[in-house]
């Protein structure tokens, strides 16, 4: 069961993160090579640091994974914070305003609380892990799925690991799918908090989910917002490198699921292999 304290501590630490990111938006970044195509920049480090900052403040014997510094704090503590500062740096580096700033607290084998901040739209969805909300202007509203939009955001970014079976871009060339969805690419998982906000109708991904900074906040809100979510075969999400398929509603999400089995056997899919 989440505390009050662990829900106001992690909206805190988003928003802080948030705070930099908005404040170092337009200025001259300095790029730090990952390797393999990937990149942060200083941007990520510094917001990094001051959610860091303020959860070892609170908790100092929790564990912390965060995307740019690794894993700190005790090994064997069951409390661990997943910490992605910046998701979109990518967009953010071109001057593009799409990312978020997501902060989850796994605890007992589940999300128990997150909050994944919109730095520009100045928005912080969070969850308590047993509903889900947006604050806006010190006003908190429930969130509720909606597919509505027909809109599904398919990740495009490699690496693929599902490669040959199944790549996203196979899917949104299915003339079925665009019979029925329209594809959006935002390339940041605050694409998977709209769904859980009703802003879209789904989100698709390749990869591995377990303890993954990108998506942890994600998770969680959809789980809380009562999204329906399973890997790419149907199955539960975070058994391995299987992806994921959040939609809002259980029609869509079958639905999906149908495209991707016929996109993974189909010569559309045949060609990228």
């Amino acid at each position: 069961m989440s505390s009050k304290r662990d829900v106001e501590v992690a909206v805190t630490a988003a928003a802080v993160g948030a705070s930099v990111v908005r404040q170092r938006f337009g200025s001259t970044l300095q790029k730090l090579d990952k390797g393999g195509g990937d990149f942060a920049t200083n941007a990520d480090v510094e917001a990094e640091q001051t959610i860091l900052v303020r959860l070892r403040r609170e908790f100092p014997d929790d564990s912390i994974l965060g995307e740019e510094t690794g894993r700190s704090g005790r090994e064997a503590n069951a409390r661990m914070w997943l910490i992605d500062p910046l998701c979109g740096t990518r967009n953010y580096a071109a001057g593009t305003r799409l990312v978020a700033v997501n902060v989850a607290l796994e605890a007992g084998g589940r999300f128990t609380v997150a909050a994944a901040a919109d730095p520009f739209a100045e928005e912080i969805f969070w969850t308590d892990g047993a509903a889900a909300w947006k604050r806006a202007s010190d006003h908190d509203a429930p969130l509720a799925p909606d597919a509505d939009s027909g809109l599904v955001e398919l990740n495009f970014d490699p690496p693929f690991p599902g490669a040959p079976g199944f790549r996203t871009t196979a899917l949104a060339a299915q003339p079925a799918f665009g019979l029925r969805f329209r594809p959006r690419v935002i390339s940041t998982s605050l694409a998977l908090v709209w769904v859980a906000a009703g802003r879209r109708a789904a989100y698709v991904t390749d990869g591995d989910m377990r303890r993954n900074v990108h998506f942890a906040a994600g998770l969680a809100l959809c789980a809380a917002a009562g999204c329906t979510l399973t890997d790419l075969h149907g199955e539960p999400w975070g058994q391995g490198a299987t992806g994921l398929v959040a939609a809002a509603d259980a029609e869509t999400h079958a639905i999906l699921l149908d495209l991707i089995r016929q996109a993974g056997a189909s010569p559309a899919a045949a060609s990228l292999q």
